[in-house]
């Protein structure tokens, strides 16, 4: 399978199904300091900053990766943390457009 970073995320078809627990265990590997959030289902991880400026920067590049993907995440975020949370809700759970999502974003910090 091609790394999650170099894929793009694609509609997902009426009536699909979430991600199984094996493909999802399988994903989370391939992210870095995501966590399984059980209710509702999905994948979110916080991250730490210097200052506002910069928190406010990470939460412009997420936005645009949002919007370049067009699958969109949950964000909250104060002075020096921003926190990101992903789930497909079509599926009612989680599908590998999280996961590329969640790759890209870590990738702005790498």
């Amino acid at each position: 399978m091609t790394a999650l970073i170099q894929q793009r995320c694609q509609p997902i078809p009426k009536g699909s199904a979430a991600l199984s627990v094996d493909e999802t265990s399988r994903l989370l590997l391939q992210i870095d300091q995501w966590t399984l959030i059980t209710n509702p289902l999905a994948i979110e991880r916080e991250f730490r900053f210097k200052n506002y400026y910069e928190t406010q920067a990470f939460v412009n590049a997420v936005v645009w990766i949002a919007h370049r993907e067009d699958h969109h995440p949950d964000i909250s975020f104060g002075y020096n943390r921003g926190r990101v949370r992903y789930n497909t809700h079509s599926v009612g759970g989680l599908s590998i457009n999280d996961f590329i999502c969640a790759a890209k974003i870590d990738a702005l910090l790498h």
